[in-house]
This record gives structure tokens, C-alpha cells and sequence, in this order.
């Protein structure tokens, strides 16, 4: 359709540019609203338009940056773009159907496709706009029969809508490429009017599931606004969940909304994985390419295995999120035959396996004592099922369930009812796997109790000379930012972050030696133990991968029992404080002279 006035607009669709409600809902009917997300735990995304056709090239030359961002990388001005792109998309391949039978079969239960992209191009026919799938040679409109194929099969059908618009002439931050470069006075009402307008045709049209917003990090979008369109949708449609991404208060690609005045149903990590996963009773997703771009790009052929897609999806379960992943339709309307050969790995395991991701929450388990990842089930009379999931076979076959106070009912291999041996004592149970080879991707042990079974964390005690080595693996994480690296706790950037490890301590002083690596300036840091604190630093090493063991001073343990060890940050002098790999303890028979921290010692 011709490009109508903002008075048109307005006067149509009577939008209201401020919503005056807000959704008034409880904790109750929030997780009713949440709780088909939540067990889905697996979806699809879908980045698809002009840029697809052009597969990361402009006037035949490549173009750097992801596939989808082809005019931002090029920087080619939105006139440009739209000539040269426009009548060449036209994709007589497009098969809905067979693209959501594919997401079904590899265990998926939702799909999310790009209504709209940062170039502003539409997939359907927008009344708002000729800059739409009804301006190419195809006509037709492109979410429609997935949305019908999406209700066939039992998938949940939703949509990625971008704010940031790069072809409209008021979004609010200007560049020489843009479609707004022309315009002297950009007007974000008017664009929000528009903005809201093309919500309503496809929340109208095609009834989404949940609404994934996105390029809102500009500065022309604020709070405010992101406040009013939140409110404004839940009133358009009560069911409809919308991701943090309508408002202003993600961390970054962390996708965290610590500030409770920020909207937004959802966190979004993008192309990572948080380490602990988001707080209990909070949902979130992250969103991840199979290889690295999202849009279609001839150029990126580095794709993920199948076994590293499975468990990026079981690591995300058993951290209660869901898993995005995503697939870049060709120009012509196919999903490269790189992309379904995965999604068919992905179904064959599943096809066993699912049961330990669809409908489980997060681990019990704060830390695992194997090689895996751990998943819960707990149904409504309380009976549960622990899915634990094995990488690799354990040492002689015997898996240790370290923390575990109840004995299982049962034992068993997912798929099988061949009873597995369960000995030893609590907070020490074993599981006897098979000699039967593995499952290349992972194994899953199925563990039954009639109610739901007791965890308690290990507690770590020095050997037979007093000395104990507090791994990072062996950490509890708490806070938002720092993540396993490796062999170390790594990205710890807020302040509020810290680690800990419950320890039984024999009364006496113990010499405190830290490995670790520092970038910047150094970081005065904190240990703590009950109510005792013992500060101390740790110097810069040249680089985040230069990790040496240094002298943290002295440690008085006054009282045995088991307490919690905790390392805080106090300052720093660079960006981020310490990649930690490991704290030791060793009971000295006297206190040395001084307190010198942060020498390197031997370790």
C-alpha cells in the first residue's frame, strides 16, 4: 500500500500515544500467562527478508557484519537499498508447512519469525506502508500461512518486531543512510504512532503468542515510551507476553532487567548462556545462531555441531530458560539444507529425550558432580523425576550424586525400565550406568521419588595436613554477570557479584594463596567467613589469560562447622575485577610476621 500521513494514521487506528493502565495482574496470573513459555523450553527463530536475497552482498561485493544488518554494515543509503533489493525478492521456494513440521520434529514448540527487521521491510501487507512484502514481484503475504501452519501442527506461532527503524523518516537518531537523513526534525511521536499502528495490524491479523521487541539501545527510544507500548499491548491483548526488550533496562547481550521499574515479561541473553541461569521465578531465553550470523549469509559456513546445539539446549534447561535458536531462510524461501540436516539431529535425540527438557525446571542441584547437566519434574501431588544428563561416562562407570539426601525410588536410563543400582549413603548416593556405549550427545538417567527430594551442598574440608583447594567449578556464582570461563569464574563486572563454597574450617590461621588474572590496574577484593572479613589485593597480571597464584594473607578461623567462604569485590582499578580460578587454604602452626598480600608465592 501508498504511504499514508501520519494524520491518516492516527486518524484510522485512534491510537493513543500515552496508555494511562498499566497491566494490573498477580504473581498467580502472571505464571498462568508465562506457563506455556515456560515448558516449551525450546523455540524457533526465523530472520528473514530483502537482506536474505542479497546473502550478505550489495552490487556484488561482500558486505561486512551479520546478514541481516546488510544496509547497517554497508552503510548504503535507504533509497539505495530499497531499488536494488525490492524487486528481487521473491521467494517462490516458501513452504510454511514444511518449515514448521521441521521445528516440530526437532522437538521445538514455538516459532518466532521477524515481522519486521532494522531495515523496516514488512512480511505481511502493512496499510502503513508500501515498504512491504506486497511491493515485491511475490505480492503475497508471508506470515499468514505460517501462522495457519503454526495452529495445524500445535506450535505456538509469535513475532520479532523491530522498534529501531532505519528506513522511516522520523525514527529519532539520524544517519546520512537512513531514511530519516533528509528529514531535519525526526518526530518520535509520529514514529511511535506508526510503530504502534503496525502492532495492532499484526496482533489484529495474526494473533502472536508473545511479542519479541528488539533494537530499542538507541537513544531516540526511551523509558517512557517503552512503558506506554508495554502497557498499551497488554491491554490490546492480556495474553500476550512481551520481552524485556520494550524497555530500556537490559544489561547488554546479558539480556538481565535487574530495576523492577523496567517492563518486560523475559530476559534475553543473546548468543550466550548465563552461567547460573536468572533468578528463581524469573523467565528468560537466549537467543543463539547455529552458525554466526541470523540472517541468510552465502559466506558463513561455520557451523555448530549437533552435539554443541543439544547441550546448549540441555545447559539452558537445567538453568530454568528456554533456547532460541535459529534458522536464516535463503532470498527464495528455503532453510539451508545445513540448518534442517542439525534440526534433524537435534529431533533424533529428542525423540527419546525430550521428556528431560519439555515441562522441567532448573537443576537441584547447585553444582553437578559429573560431566552434564541436571533437569527437575516435579508434578502436582509431588511426585519427581531428576533428569541427569551425562556428557561423558563416569570414572568406572559409577555416578556419584554429590548433595542428594533421599535415595531414589528408582534408577533407570530414559526410554529403558531396566532398573539401575543405586548404593552408598546419603549426600553420596551412587548410580551404576551401563557398559552399554553412551549416547555420543548424552546420556540421560532418570531418577524417581515420590515426593520431592532434599539437597544439601557439599561441604568442602581440608585433607589429613590441612590444606583445601577451592576450585571454580566446585563455586556457587551469585549475581549477574560473572560466568564459568573454562577452568575459571570469569566476566565479574558488577560490583554486587561474588562467589562461595561451604567449607568446615578446624579453628586456626590459615594461609590464603589466590590464582588468578587481572587486566587492569589491580583489585582490592574480600574474603569472607561468618563475621570475618579479610580484605586483600590482587595486582594486574597483564592480561585477562596471565594467571598467577598470589599471596592473599591470613585467614583466623575461630570457630569450627560448616560455613560459607565468600570472595566479594571491593574496587578496581580497570574494567572487571578477577578471573578466579582457584582459592587454597593451608593451616599454618603460627602466623608469619605482617599480613603481605598480593605477592606471588609458588603454588
Amino acid at each position: 500500500m501508498k504511504n499514508p500521513t501520519i494524520s491518516t494514521i492516527l486518524a484510522t487506528l485512534a491510537i493513543p500515544l500515552m496508555a494511562s493502565l498499566a497491566r494490573a495482574e498477580s504473581d498467580t496470573a502472571m505464571a498462568a500467562r508465562m506457563q506455556w513459555f515456560n515448558d516449551a523450553r525450546f523455540g524457533m527463530f526465523i530472520h528473514w527478508g530483502v537482506y536474505s536475497e542479497a546473502a550478505g552482498l550489495f552490487d556484488g561485493k561482500p558486505v561486512p557484519g551479520a546478514g541481516e544488518w546488510l544496509q547497517g554494515g554497508g552503510k548504503i543509503p535507504a533509497a539505495d537499498y530499497r531499488a536494488k533489493l525490492l524487486g528481487r525478492f521473491n521467494p517462490v521456494k516458501y513452504d510454511p508447512e514444511a518449515w514448521v513440521i521441521a521445528a516440530k520434529n526437532a522437538g521445538m514448540k514455538y516459532i518466532v519469525i521477524t515481522s519486521k527487521h532494522h531495515d523496516g521491510f514488512c512480511l505481511w501487507d502493512s496499510k502503513l506502508t508500501d515498504w512491504d512484502v506486497a511491493s515485491t514481484p511475490y505480492q503475497k503475504d508471508l506470515l499468514k500461512p505460517l501462522a495457519d501452519a503454526c495452529k495445524k501442527h500445535g506450535i505456538r506461532f509469535c513475532l520479532y518486531h523491530s522498534i529501531m527503524d532505519w528506513s522511516h523518516p522520523d525514527w529519532g537518531t539520524k544517519a546520512s543512510w537512513r531514511g530519516n537523513a533528509n528529514n531535519p526534525n525526526p518526530d518520535m511521536d509520529r514514529f511511535t504512532a506508526y510503530l504502534k499502528g503496525q502492532l495492532r495490524e499484526i496482533i489484529g491479523s495474526y494473533h502472536p503468542g508473545l511479542i519479541w521487541f528488539d533494537g530499542e539501545w538507541e537513544n531516540a527510544w526511551t523509558h517512557e515510551r517503552g512503558v506506554d507500548l508495554y502497557n498499551d499491548l497488554s491491554k490490546l491483548d492480556p495474553a500476550l507476553i512481551i520481552n524485556n526488550r520494550v524497555d530500556k533496562g537490559r544489561a547488554g547481550m546479558s539480556g538481565h532487567t535487574s530495576d523492577s521499574k523496567f517492563k518486560g515479561d523475559y530476559g534475553t541473553p543473546e548468543q550466550e548462556i548465563p552461567a547460573t541461569g536468572f533468578a528463581k521465578g524469573v523467565s528468560w531465553e537466549s537467543c543463539m545462531t547455529m552458525n554466526d550470523t541470523w540472517g541468510f549469509k552465502t559466506s558463513d559456513t561455520n557451523w555448530k555441531s549437533t552435539t554443541t546445539l543439544v547441550r546448549n539446549l540441555i545447559d539452558i534447561a537445567s538453568k530454568g530458560g528456554n533456547y532460541l535458536l535459529n534458522v536464516g531462510p535463503t532470498g527464495a524461501g528455503e532453510i539451508p539444507t545445513a540448518s534442517l540436516e542439525r534440526l534433524a539431529g537435534i529431533g533424533a535425540w529428542m525423540k527419546t529425550h525430550g521428556e528431560s527438557i519439555h515441562g522441567t525446571t532448573a537443576s537441584l542441584f547447585p553444582k553437578v558432580s559429573w560431566d552434564g547437566r541436571s533437569t527437575t519434574r516435579i508434578s502436582q501431588n509431588g511426585t519427581t523425576r531428576i533428569y541427569l544428563h551425562l556428557f561423558s561416562k563416569p570414572e568406572g562407570g559409577l555416578l556419584t550424586l554429590r548433595g542428594l539426601v533421599n535415595r531414589p525410588d528408582q534408577a533407570t536410563l530414559l526410554g529403558q525400565t531396566d532398573p539401575l543400582i543405586v548404593a552408598g549413603t546419603a549426600g553420596a548416593w551412587t548410580i551404576q550406568v551401563p557398559a552399554s556405549p553412551m549416547d555420543p550427545i548424552a546420556t540421560v538417567v532418570t531418577l524417581s521419588f515420590a515426593k520431592c527430594p532434599t539437597l544439601e551442598v557439599p561441604v568442602n574440608q581440608p585433607d589429613a595436613n590441612g590444606k583445601l583447594t577451592l576450585g571454580s567449578s566446585d563455586a556457587t556464582l551469585h549475581g549477574t554477570t560473572l560466568k564459568m570461563e573454562g577452568d575459571h569464574v570469569g566476566y565479574w563486572m558488577d560490583a554486587k557479584d561474588f562467589v562461595s563454597w561451604k567449607v568446615a574450617l578446624p579453628a586456626g590461621n590459615y594461609q590464603v594463596t589466590i590464582d588468578g588474572a587481572c587486566e587492569g590496574g589491580g583489585s582490592e577484593m574480600k574474603m569472607t567467613l561468618g563475621t570475618t572479613d579479610t580484605p586483600f589485593s590482587f595486582p594486574s597480571t597483564g592480561s585477562w589469560k596471565s594467571f598467577r597464584t598470589i599471596d592473599a594473607g591470613i585467614l583466623k578461623v575461630t570457630a569450627g562447622g560448616p560455613a560459607e567462604l565468600n570472595i566479594h569485590p571491593l574496587s578496581s582499578k580497570g574494567v572487571g575485577f578477577l578471573n578466579l580460578r582457584s582459592v587454597t587454604l593451608r593451616l599454618t602452626p603460627a602466623t608469619p610476621p605482617g599480613n603481605r598480600t598480593g605477592e606471588t608465592v609458588d603454588p
